[in-house]
């Protein structure tokens, strides 16, 4: 791209006022952005509206200095992968994205340049999750990984960076293991401490934004970005939700988009679960394994999944007694010998930390040796 096709397209998709719906209105008119910035006032209002032609003659507010940004952090070396800027009108722009309701004017992308926008599944969820929902999280995504899939998610806390880790681990080499979708510019990560994710992400996978550079972290950009998540995948599972997640969001704007929704139940007294219940009620496909998710979505060259195996990375961190073994119960009931699995502890330990944790009103014990969680009022 040359700096001045970028400027153009930077300064259409910077005019106030004037959004995606109505930048394509003046492109399917006009052409090009150069053409469009070469149309007297009339003309525009014939397209947009008199507003809206007032506010395209005249130049953005920062146009000279985020045209310099971008077009510096293009020219920069990326060790951590390539740097690229799609636009409407270019060929590699994913027509699986170019063909919703609302596909940005500029993608902004780090990481691998595939052959081909791949075949994908977003894997989206609480930032709050159970162990055993981000146990889930891990598996399903290594196992889709495996079969050749590539998992698209959104580098939140919680089920999405699960969900990255799970798909950076059971991907070949070569293969495009992940697209993380973000929130804000390119130029910074968000949340900072998956800095290093976002790096890996990077080199074996892509990370994708429709901000420009030095956006910040606005609560409105992640509602809004999750379409792009829907859009880049043939379907979406939701692994844990509460009723007012985004993840919700991203779920509905699949199925308007004719995409599958996938979503994976669990207890009823959890209320990460309550949001996936409330798909499945509304047609979601119930799955129990990653299989059944690949039924309907084929996995290219006929690839299938690999059970996952070996000790999850996730049961690492649930050591510690009291909110950690809570964290390691779940709402599930579950057996001594389970926890001792998932938490690495001694079973004599677990055992005097379950009493504790009933004693206080915590866990219930249960017939046949389960413990369970007891959900809070």
């Amino acid at each position: 791209m040359e700096r001045d096709e970028l400027a153009a397209w930077l300064r259409l998709a910077l005019t106030p006022e004037v959004g995606n719906v109505s930048a394509r209105r003046l492109l399917a008119a006009f052409g090009l952005p150069q053409a469009v910035f070469g149309q007297s006032a009339a003309a525009l209002a014939q397209v947009v509206g008199a507003a809206q032609a007032r506010a395209l003659l005249g130049e953005p507010d920062g146009l000279a200095a985020a045209i310099e940004a971008a077009w510096q952090w293009l020219g920069d070396a990326a060790p951590a992968g390539e740097r690229r800027i799609l636009t409407l009108a270019d060929a590699g722009y994913p027509a699986a994205l170019l063909n919703t309701e609302d596909p940005p004017l500029m993608l902004y992308l780090v990481g691998r340049r595939p052959a081909a926008w791949p075949s994908a599944v977003a894997v989206v969820g609480s930032r709050n999750p159970t162990a055993q929902g981000l146990g889930h999280a891990r598996q399903f995504s290594r196992s889709f990984a495996q079969a050749g899939l590539t998992v698209v998610s959104g580098l939140a806390l919680g089920v999405d960076a699960a969900a990255h880790e799970g798909a950076l681990e059971g991907a070949a080499a070569g293969q495009l293991a992940t697209i993380a979708v973000v929130g804000t510019g390119l130029d910074r990560v968000y949340p900072r401490q998956h800095l290093e994710l976002a790096r890996r992400i990077a080199q074996a996978g892509l990370l994708v934004s429709e901000y420009p550079l030095g956006t910040a972290p606005l609560p409105a950009n992640f509602p809004r970005r999750n379409r792009i998540i829907a859009a880049l995948s043939q379907g979406t599972l939701v692994v844990e939700a509460a009723l007012q997640s985004g993840s919700l969001i991203t779920a509905r704007q699949a199925a308007e988009q004719g995409r599958e929704v996938f979503a994976i139940p669990g207890s009823i007294h959890s209320p990460q679960s309550r949001g996936c219940h409330a798909l499945l009620k509304q047609g979601a496909k119930l799955v129990e394994s990653a299989q059944d998710v690949l039924e309907e979505i084929s996995p290219p060259h006929g690839a299938q999944a690999t059970p996952p195996t070996g000790r999850p990375a996730w049961m690492e961190d649930e050591r510690s007694p009291d909110s950690g073994l809570l964290s390691a119960l779940g709402f599930d009931p579950v057996s001594l010998d389970a926890l001792v699995a998932r938490t690495g502890v001694a079973p004599a330990q677990l055992q005097a930390e379950l009493l504790d944790l009933e004693l206080q009103g915590e866990v219930a014990r249960l017939p046949g040796g389960l413990f369970q969680r007891v959900a809070a009022g």
